[in-house]
């Protein structure tokens, strides 16, 4: 995976699936919350059954569930995935230290532009927020559904900036649309136990 995949999260790694001749199946875009407010998080340690990945510069700690793997990456960050049996991504969590022009305060408007301009044909805004609390330091969120230039593909995810004392970092989880209403609430658990230094 190049430097370009990892910063950009899960968009450029559907992307790469999809050339690989990964099929996800989109039927809906369930899981819409009817009043566009981001949901509030809880930072708190995860479940002690959860995996950890650090990133390598020792600033952030990514959890994920048990029935996410570790997959392949970058140096400079730390993903771990929910594959289906044909291989396709079902859950997907990604941390990378900031890469220069992210900014708190206009986060949502940055990573929309991003997902625009490389790696979807669409993107837009569910909810976003600034000022959420995370453990270690404070984030700018967004959710957002897009779909892929390469395949068609409709995914939502989250994306935060999370600033800790030290320094910044993303963190990215993300499902396929049509999963959303199901996985929504355990990347919340994960966006919630991402701890930065």
């Amino acid at each position: 995976m190049t430097d370009r995949i990892a910063r950009r999260g899960w968009p450029a790694l559907a992307a790469v699936a999809a050339l690989a001749a990964v099929t996800v199946i989109v039927f809906a875009v369930p899981g819409r919350s009817p009043s566009g407010a981001f949901p509030v998080l809880h930072p708190a340690a995860a479940p002690a059954s959860w995996p950890h990945l650090r990133l390598p510069n020792g600033t952030a700690v990514l959890s994920y569930p048990p029935s996410l793997r570790r997959i392949a990456g970058d140096t400079d960050a730390v993903s771990a995935a929910q594959l289906d049996r044909g291989g396709g991504f079902q859950l997907y969590l990604n941390a990378t230290p900031r890469q220069g022009a992210e900014r708190l305060q206009d986060w949502a408007a940055f990573r929309l532009r991003l997902l625009r301009t490389d790696d979807a044909v669409s993107a837009h805004e569910i909810s976003a927020a600034q000022g959420v609390t995370f453990r270690g330091g404070t984030g700018s969120c967004l959710i957002d559904g897009y779909v892929t230039r390469i395949g068609g593909h409709h995914y939502d995810e989250i994306a935060c900036l999370v600033q800790g004392q030290t320094s910044a970092s993303v963190i990215i989880a993300a499902a396929p649309a049509a999963q959303w209403a199901q996985a929504r609430p355990q990347l919340l658990q994960a966006v919630a136990a991402y701890l930065v230094r």
